[in-house]
């Protein structure tokens, strides 16, 4: 068994009846990795994670673990653990009661149970809350116990449900570095399924990016936002700018327009808002809304090309809606887009 090849999914189909969810899906995972499973909704994402848990019949393809084959292992000898997006905590319990509730199942009793719950509680950083229940506690302090519970058993790869997506923006920060320091203390192989570009950039080592059950592209966060493979992956890691290529010009609107610059040979380009040159340049438009957000302005202008997004300094003269502006999507600038759909 390879480090390599920790946690291995080989040509992975998934149906739900007649309606197959994922086909012939092929991911290699490395040990200790922290892996984000990024899309949309109905892409397949938390599919594909209910199969590695053992939630889901896997219709063909294989499963296999730390050098074994676990397809069709019951989820309770997995050793994977799983936390869910409502945590699924009982209310009933105490924080040392549901974070024991796994190892006494699994026998463990006395002071082995006892110092093993108190390591757990302590890792996700909430001693002095074991005697609570869980509605005495805020939504990161229910994710935290839900990790702590799932880390005690000691799985081999530790599988989490959205797990930031109840959380207010304040509390998802802090769960944020959360997760990443739990992880790289613990060396556990960790993966997460979201929607969240935000989300998947801030935490994950790889991100895998999936569009109807298959995979669009994996790549480092950087990869991911810089150097989007295709139209679908620019689009959704935030290039709002997104055109196909045709004989070297820019395809929009049912017309063909050219750019200034040397154009690669590509099937698409994308451009961040921020990349768009406003105020001068070939083409023309017309302010149909502005807004300011902070240390920029952003700007939506009706164009002969469809909507054009720009973004600029907001110690920049504002421009009043209606206002014609000259812009310019620069080529040297967007992002070479290999497919286009």
């Amino acid at each position: 068994m390879s480090d390599l090849k920790y946690l291995s999914l080989e040509k992975l189909t998934l149906a739900y009846g007649d309606t197959v969810a994922v086909a012939d899906l092929d991911l290699d995972i490395r040990r200790g990795e922290l892996i984000a499973l990024l899309g949309p909704s109905g892409c397949g994402k938390t599919t594909t994670m209910r199969a590695i848990a053992g939630l889901l019949t896997v219709k063909s393809g294989h499963v296999r673990l730390d050098g074994a084959d676990i397809t069709h292992v019951s989820p309770n000898k997995r050793a994977v653990g799983l936390v869910f997006q409502s945590y699924a905590l009982f209310p009933h319990l105490s924080v040392y009661e549901n974070v024991a509730f796994g190892l006494k199942l699994k026998g463990l009793r006395g002071a082995a149970l006892d110092a093993k719950v108190q390591s757990g509680i302590a890792s996700v950083g909430l001693n002095g809350f074991a005697n609570r229940r869980p509605g005495e506690l805020s939504g990161g302090q229910q994710q935290r116990v839900a990790l702590a519970r799932s880390m005690v058993m000691e799985p081999k790869v530790l599988l989490l449900d959205e797990p930031l997506s109840n959380l207010d923006a304040r509390l998802r920060l802090e769960m944020r570095t959360e997760l990443q320091r739990v992880q790289k203390e613990t060396g556990v192989t960790m993966i997460f399924v979201t929607h969240d570009q935000t989300e998947a950039l801030a935490l994950a080592d790889r991100i895998v990016v999936m569009k109807r059950g298959a995979i669009e592209q994996i790549g480092s966060p950087q990869d991911i936002y810089n150097r989007p493979q295709s139209s679908f992956v620019a689009d959704f890691v935030g290039f709002e700018n997104v055109f196909a290529l045709e004989g070297g010009k820019l395809k929009a609107n049912g017309g063909l327009y050219d750019l200034q610059g040397d154009v690669p040979a590509v099937a698409g380009l994308a451009w961040r808002p921020r990349m768009v040159t406003l105020g001068s340049g070939p083409f023309q438009g017309k302010v149909r809304g502005t807004s300011f957000a902070g240390e920029h302005r952003e700007y939506l202008l009706d164009t002969p090309l469809g909507p054009i997004k720009a973004e600029v300094d907001a110690s920049q003269p504002m421009h009043d809606l209606g206002a014609e502006l000259a812009f310019d999507l620069p080529a040297h600038r967007a992002a070479p887009l290999a497919s286009f759909a």
